[in-house]
C-alpha cells in the first residue's frame, strides 16, 4: 500500500449583526403567548459525540472487549463512509462500525502507542483485506508495523482502531474518550462537520426538518414569548441558564430558513437576540451534541423551531 499524510486547516467565518429591516406581527397565524417563565428540567442528553461522559476516560480498559462486537482479529473489509448528525462525515469498517485515531500516534512516520491493555479495549485494524469504497482515496491508504510484529491499518498515515464498547454499527461511544480518542474521517483526520452558516436546517428523522445554528446544535421557540406586535421574550434570569439565546445573525448568513421575520431585536436586559418569523429563538443546554432534541416538548412550552418559525410538535 502507499502512504500519504496531509494536513488541513478550519476556515472559521463570522456572523456579522442583521440589522432589523423586517416589520413582525404582519401574520395573523403568529403564535401570542405571554405568562411567567417555565424553564424547564435538563433532559439526558442522548446521540453522538459523548464519550467522554458515558465511557471510560482511560485507554487501560482491559474488560471493555467483552462488550464489543469488533475484535482485534476481524479485517476492515470495504472501508465505507457515513453521515453523522454530530460528526459529518465518519470513516467505518465494512460492518458499519467506527473506525477511530489516537493522538498519542503518530501519523509521520506512523507509529502506533496504543498497546496492552489499550489494545484490548481499542483493537488495531488490521492492514490485510481491506478495500475502498467511494469517498475514500485509496491513496490515503498505508499499514504500520506494531510493537508485537502485526500490520495496523493506516488512513493519512494514522493508525486505525476501533472500540470495544461500540455493540453496533454507527455507534461512535469512543468520540472524545480521555480527549485523545476521536473518530476518524476519511481522510485519517478527526472527524468534523463542515463550517455551517450562522442558521440553517438539518432533517431530524423524528421531527423532520428543522432550524440548527452555526454549530449544529438544535434552535427552540418558548410558547410564552411574543412575536406581535413586536418580539419579546419571557425568559430571563435562571431561564436562561438552560435556554441560551442565539445572538443576531446576518440574513446572508443563513440556508434554507424563511426571510420574512428573519430580524433581531433587543430584550429586556439589553442584550440582542436573533427570530426566526419574529419569534425569539434558543438553544438547550440540555442538549450535548449535533442532532440532540432533549430540549423538544419540556414543560409543553419549548418545540424546535421549523424553517418558517413555527413551533415543530406544539399543540395547535
Amino acid at each position: 500500500m502507499k502512504n500519504s499524510w496531509r494536513s488541513a486547516s478550519l476556515v472559521a467565518s463570522a456572523a456579522a449583526v442583521l440589522v432589523l429591516t423586517t416589520a413582525c406581527g404582519q401574520e395573523k397565524g403568529t403564535t401570542q403567548s405571554t405568562g411567567s417563565q417555565n424553564v424547564g428540567a435538563a433532559a439526558a442528553a442522548n446521540g453522538y459525540g459523548q464519550g467522554t461522559s458515558s465511557s471510560t476516560t482511560s485507554p487501560n480498559d482491559a474488560g471493555a472487549a467483552q462488550q464489543g462486537a469488533a475484535t482485534e482479529a476481524e479485517t476492515a473489509g470495504q472501508l465505507a463512509v457515513a453521515e453523522s448528525a454530530a460528526l459529518g462525515k465518519v470513516l467505518t469498517d465494512s460492518a458499519g462500525f467506527t473506525l477511530y485515531r489516537f493522538e498519542k500516534d503518530t501519523p509521520e512516520p506512523p507509529k502506533s502507542n496504543c498497546d496492552g491493555d489499550c489494545a484490548t479495549a481499542w483493537p488495531p485494524v488490521p492492514a490485510d483485506g481491506v478495500t475502498t469504497a467511494t469517498g475514500v482515496d485509496k491513496a490515503l491508504l498505508g499499514e504500520v508495523i506494531r510493537a508485537d510484529g502485526t500490520k495496523q491499518l493506516t488512513i493519512g498515515g494514522w493508525p486505525m482502531y476501533r472500540y470495544a464498547k461500540d455493540t453496533k454499527a454507527g455507534d461512535t461511544n469512543g468520540q472524545g474518550v480521555g480527549g485523545t480518542w476521536y473518530a476518524s474521517a476519511p481522510d485519517g483526520k478527526k472527524a468534523t462537520l463542515a463550517d455551517l452558516p450562522g442558521l440553517s436546517t438539518r432533517d431530524d428523522p423524528k421531527l423532520g426538518e428543522i432550524v440548527v445554528d452555526k454549530n449544529g446544535m438544535t434552535v427552540y421557540r418558548f410558547m410564552k414569548d411574543e412575536a406581535w406586535p413586536k418580539p419579546v421574550s419571557n425568559c430571563v434570569g435562571a431561564c436562561l441558564e438552560k435556554w441560551p439565546v442565539i445572538a443576531p445573525v446576518a440574513a446572508n448568513d443563513t440556508k434554507g430558513v424563511q426571510k420574512k421575520g428573519l430580524m433581531s431585536f433587543t430584550r429586556s436586559d439589553g442584550a440582542k437576540q436573533m427570530t426566526v418569523n419574529c419569534s425569539p429563538i434558543y438553544t438547550f443546554a440540555g442538549d450535548k451534541a449535533p442532532g440532540d432534541t432533549n430540549g423538544q416538548g419540556v414543560g409543553g412550552t419549548w418545540y424546535a423551531v421549523a424553517p418558517d418559525g413555527k413551533a415543530v410538535g406544539a399543540p395547535e
